[in-house]
């Protein structure tokens, strides 16, 4: 029964057999207090047309929709610090958390993803803004 449940599960997307969430949520002003922490990694997971549209400052690109999403972020972030992750409106990203946590990254998913962070007023920058 319980190898049938969790076959339903991963058929509806969810990545633990009981449905469990395996990253924390939070709003626009809990991600602003987190990632006000300099050992707290701000990770992109959209397009890079969609990053070069706007992103949070610092933020690390990695597209998650690419084949090799999991092996450029193993490359690129540490297993230990806390990861910061964000996407357009936080569906990308959720997903993007859970395989990260599935290989043993400690991650906050921002609810609502970017759309929710300018939202609620707080900045981006464009690539252009940063040189």
């Amino acid at each position: 029964m319980k190898k049938i449940i969790a076959c339903l599960l991963a058929m509806l997307g969810l990545n633990t057999a009981w449905g469990q969430q395996l990253f924390d949520d939070t709003d626009a002003e809990g991600f602003a207090q987190l990632i006000a922490d300099s050992t707290v990694v701000v990770l992109d997971a959209r397009t890079d047309n969609e990053y070069a549209e706007g992103h949070i400052k610092g933020a690390i690109n990695i597209d998650f929709k690419k084949k090799d999403f999991i092996a450029k972020a193993k490359a690129a972030l540490p297993t230990d610090k806390t990861i910061a992750i964000y996407c357009r409106s936080g569906r990308r990203s959720a997903g993007a958390a859970n395989l990260l946590a599935n290989v043993g990254y400690k991650l906050v998913n921002l609810k609502g993803g970017i759309i929710a962070w300018t939202e609620a007023q707080k900045p981006i920058v464009i690539p252009t803004d940063e040189k």
